[in-house]
């Protein structure tokens, strides 16, 4: 995910893309637990993906 795709969308979209992805993190971190993930790099991008996020959130001023 690009952070051009992510200025696009209104903050609903935001909020809701931003919420599957901390579902896919913690999804991630019990695979990690309990050793059923094979990629770990998913996380890294996961987490990746949530700074975007966030930092699209912030220039936009949304809460």
């Amino acid at each position: 995910m690009k952070a051009s795709e992510l200025q696009g969308k209104d903050e609903v979209a935001l909020s809701k893309e931003l919420n599957e992805l901390l579902k896919a993190q913690f999804s991630l971190r019990m695979q990690i637990a309990t050793q059923q993930l094979n990629n770990t790099s998913q996380l890294k991008k996961v987490r990746r993906d949530i700074a975007r996020v966030k930092t699209v959130m912030t220039q936009k001023g949304v809460k």
